[in-house]
């Protein structure tokens, strides 16, 4: 079955080093933190946590906009909470629902590429994406980029955070 639906993949930046540095304990608490905010911000924001994938997960909604304000908030959250960076990709578009918790499809792969390609703290989305961009955010246009496995460059934005002072207030965990 075909649908629509926007794509979020979010990644803690050098959460290998952190582990390596701190130790697993840390490591633990800094992903119990990820997944608590990400929690509280999807169920408040009408988005689906797909599937955890380690030290990222991977977001699904209907509702663009709420999806790349939610993937917003969690990374001002967590920027402010200066532990580690996370960086995301989001695309919309069609795809296939696969056994019915699962997607296939350009919208699931052009979203982790983009996340994979993103700097610590950045947000990048496709052009057609950008529409769905909350008012309160900025998008600036990087051009067309390569990306791995696909023919055809993408026209990315990026959503850079905010500064920390004016960081979202943390969610109730």
């Amino acid at each position: 079955m075909r649908v629509t639906r926007t794509f979020c993949f979010l990644d803690l930046c050098g959460f290998t080093s952190f582990t390596d540095e701190h130790g697993d304990q840390e490591a633990v608490a800094v992903l119990g933190h990820l997944r608590a905010v990400l929690r509280a911000e999807a169920e408040n924001s009408g988005v689906r946590v797909t599937k955890w994938l380690g030290d990222g997960a991977m977001l699904s909604g209907v509702d663009a906009t709420a999806v790349i304000a939610c993937a917003a908030t969690v990374r001002d959250v967590l920027q402010a909470d200066g532990a580690l960076a996370l960086r995301g990709g989001i695309c919309t578009g069609k795809v296939i629902m696969f056994e019915g918790d699962d997607y296939i499809g350009f919208a699931v792969n052009v979203a982790a590429r983009l996340c994979a390609k993103a700097s610590p703290g950045q947000l990048l989305l496709t052009a057609e994406t950008v529409e769905h961009v909350p008012d309160a955010m900025t998008p600036v246009a990087l051009g067309k980029q390569p990306m791995s496995g696909l023919k055809q460059p993408i026209d990315v934005l990026a959503l850079d955070p905010v500064a920390v002072e004016t960081a979202p207030v943390r969610p109730a965990v």
